[in-house]
């Protein structure tokens, strides 16, 4: 049997066929698209329908690449790109475009949020996260502000992947991981935080759609789409989930002990764990996960935004930026950069800049920063890994995925920089890979998604990378990193 994923991300979306019996990725497809062009600084929005667009070219072209084999698809998983808001009217219609997760423009109404709950201690203690202008939450709250004539059409409140799954199968609900990521969950049990909820608005509780597991469907693939795409009646649509959630599944990050770090457009470490994971300091968001487990993780906004804008800077291809990279030594010669080129989500900096600190007559080279820029992103990741060390995680290894992951040299810089062996993965579709095996479980219910995803998922062996810096460059330019970002915020500069 078959079974699609699809992950709807910010760049593109892509599809894969995966043979449950085999595992083994049949066929994939990609389409790429942008966010709408020449708004307000801070201000990220996509058009909803740009994904169904793109979810309906991949499908079409996965089932051309199948062939007659598309008769054995069973189910459909959907990852979609967290926090994004959707918003719906009584007809099911989207009624503005999605504001997205890089979306700083909502750190008012977070403001507006911790203020009257007291301050993020506060917050946190709520629904197990602070209030950053990523999440959901504030969102809701920045279209009843600023476009009261859309907030008042609002019927239902759905994320990327829920109205692609709306799109799917015509039902509307949520799942306990991605539902985590709008900072309206109280983690901790699972159900929504009616305080801040009712903050919002007081009706808003009843445009939030029902709340339930992730290892239930959603339902079964509509028969205008069955029809559409020729496949047999009955096709399950899974839960789904955030794509942080099903790149967990689709790493294998379903056990204590692994963690993973994704090196794309933004980046995140995450990891699995059986028990809720609250930092009290706000930098861990303590989300659930997908199997019904928690994934506390930090996210930070700029990692290849960075390393291929400096790529770009000097006209150099991904090699000549490796080899140019590899001819400086660790820790840059006292380089270092604070990678805040589109503000920050951890640390919480919506309007922070980047930094270059170290210059000299001999560090102001193009490979100089070149490497500091690829250090500076890692040790962005690095801030986050170590304050989950402190609340408990203790990682064996970390599971690279993402564009940076194709990296040798940016493999070494992680081992290095982490202090933990690094390994990539034999299948690099991530989250789309996840959604595939997730709906696999809901059709194929004698083993867990946990079980599946272990089954599944294979480390590429040959791309292994272990910790060799030993001098503690590293540990001292973390320091450093946190000591510049904390002084300079403090006084106003980021």
């Amino acid at each position: 049997m078959i079974y699609l994923g699809i992950d709807c991300g910010t760049q593109s979306t892509k599809t894969i066929a995966l043979d449950g019996d085999s595992g083994a990725i049949l066929a994939s497809a990609a389409q790429a698209y942008e966010v709408i062009g020449g708004l307000p600084p801070g201000h990220m929005e996509q058009d909803p329908g740009t994904w169904t667009a793109a979810v309906d070219a991949t499908v079409a072209q996965v089932l051309e690449a199948l062939g007659s084999w598309r008769s054995d698809v069973r189910g459909i998983g959907v990852s979609g790109q967290q926090h994004g808001f959707v918003p719906l009217d009584a007809k099911g219609r989207v009624i503005r475009a999605a504001k997205l997760w890089c979306d700083t423009s909502t750190a008012e109404e977070c403001d507006l949020i911790r203020t009257h709950f007291s301050g993020s201690r506060a917050v946190i203690e709520k629904v197990g996260m602070d209030m950053l202008p990523g999440f959901t939450a504030p969102k809701i709250l920045w279209l009843k502000r600023h476009e009261p004539e859309n907030f008042a059409k609002l019927a239902t409140v759905l994320l990327p992947h829920d109205y692609l799954n709306f799109y799917l199968t015509g039902s509307a609900r949520m799942e306990y991981g991605d539902a985590s990521g709008t900072a309206l969950l109280d983690v901790r049990n699972r159900t929504w935080q009616r305080e801040v909820v009712d903050f919002i608005d007081p009706a808003l509780a009843e445009k939030l759609p029902p709340l339930g597991s992730s290892r239930q469907a959603v339902g079964t693939l509509t028969p205008e789409l069955t029809r559409k795409w020729s496949l047999p009646e009955g096709v399950v649509v899974s839960a789904g989930g955030g794509d942080n959630m099903m790149g967990a599944i689709g790493t294998s990050n379903v056990s204590a002990g692994s963690v993973t770090a994704s090196l794309g457009t933004s980046g995140t470490i995450y990891a699995y764990s059986e028990k809720p994971v609250i930092d009290e300091e706000g930098d861990i968001a303590g989300f659930c996960d997908s199997t019904d487990g928690w994934l506390p993780l930090i996210c930070t906004m700029n990692v290849t935004v960075a390393t291929e804008a400096a790529r770009h800077l000097f006209g150099w291809s991904h090699s000549a930026t490796e080899e140019a990279i590899r001819g400086v030594a660790a820790g840059s010669d006292g380089l270092l950069f604070l990678p805040y080129l589109q503000g920050e989500r951890t640390p919480n900096l919506p309007r922070g800049t980047g930094i270059f600190h170290g210059l000299t007559t001999r560090t102001m080279t193009p490979a100089h920063m070149a490497r500091a820029t690829m250090e500076g992103v890692t040790l962005g990741l690095a801030y986050g890994l170590a304050r989950m060390r402190s609340l408990g995680i203790v990682p064996k290894e970390i599971r690279l995925t993402g564009g940076g992951s194709k990296s040798g040299v940016w493999r070494q810089i992680c081992a290095d920089i982490f202090g933990c062996r690094v390994v990539t993965l034999a299948q690099s579709e991530g989250a789309a890979l996840g959604a595939a095996i997730q709906a696999l479980a809901a059709v194929q219910k004698e083993k867990s998604v946990t079980a599946w995803a272990q089954e599944i998922v294979r480390i590429n062996s040959d791309e292994t990378a272990e910790p060799k810096e030993k001098s503690g460059v590293y540990a001292a330019a973390l320091e450093k990193q946190t000591s510049l970002m904390r002084t300079l915020a403090e006084r106003g500069y980021l």
